[in-house]
């Protein structure tokens, strides 16, 4: 064997090892990694739920305030209650009307 065919399989022996550690290095990596998923998912998914329950808890008191704002103004103006009582009653004989007219075309 000459020099140069030394050379070239020390430098692949030399390339193969480096390839061989840096493999085992990512594999460790990748399995550290793989049993501290659960835990990460668990945490992560835990922050997302306490996040939409205070979401909805905003959302509610928002929601409970226009409310209580409504309720507030429509009991200052009863008249304003007897006419929209009324126009839910004209409503309901126009749907009445109507549904009467529909079957007597059909």
């Amino acid at each position: 064997m000459t020099n140069s065919d030394y050379l070239l399989k020390a430098a692949i022996k030399k390339i193969t090892e480096k390839l061989n550690e840096i493999v085992v290095e990512k594999i460790e990596e990748a399995t550290n990694i793989a049993q501290d998923a659960p835990e990460i998912i668990k945490k992560e998914f835990d922050t997302l739920k306490e996040a939409i329950i205070e979401e909805a808890v905003r959302m509610e008191k928002e929601i409970s305030k226009k409310s209580n704002s409504k309720n507030s103004e429509s009991n200052q103006d009863t008249n304003l209650n007897e006419v929209l009582k009324e126009i839910v009653e004209i409503k309901k004989k126009i749907e009445q009307f109507n549904m009467k007219m529909n079957n007597e075309i059909l």
